[in-house]
């Protein structure tokens, strides 16, 4: 490979990795989602409406300012989920599995935590059952989501 080629190669794969390393994550029993943070009452309601999919690996990690009961449903959402909400300690509190998706709009049903929540990780349905998720399990913040420490 000529010098030019394989220093450009080296260069895009530098700044590939570097940006990979940038995206904010979570962690949870061992395995690493790169997540969308939604910190803001309008991030929070927007979520992830109107999507047709999201990526095997890739979740939404919901943010509230407060640990209290949360609800969450997904009007206007495509995608079916599990929405697994922690408390402040960032320990599983509750999952709601298989979530389907609905297009009811003020109709569609709440999905709601059983116990003060603080943040809610939405992330595809069936990826609970996949990686044997138990209630009580840590959620580990990456760099670059506030919080994080």
């Amino acid at each position: 490979m000529p010098l030019r080629s394989l220093l450009a190669f080296a260069a895009a794969t530098l700044l590939s990795a570097c940006a990979a390393a940038r995206e904010p994550y979570v962690e949870l029993q061992g395995h690493r989602y790169t997540v969308e943070i939604a910190a803001t009452d309008a991030q929070r309601a927007q979520g992830l409406m109107f999507r047709d999919a999201l990526a095997p690996g890739h979740g939404m990690l919901f943010i509230h300012d407060a640990e209290e009961p949360q609800a969450y449903w997904m009007k206007n959402t495509r995608i079916p989920l599990d929405i697994l909400f922690f408390d402040g300690r960032r320990r599983l509190v509750t999952q709601q599995r298989d979530v389907p998706p609905c297009s009811l709009g003020d109709a569609c049903p709440a999905y709601p935590s059983s116990a003060p929540a603080r943040y809610v990780l939405e992330l595809n349905a069936g990826e609970a059952a996949r990686i044997g998720l138990k209630d009580g399990a840590e959620l580990r913040f990456g760099p670059g989501i506030p919080g994080a420490r």
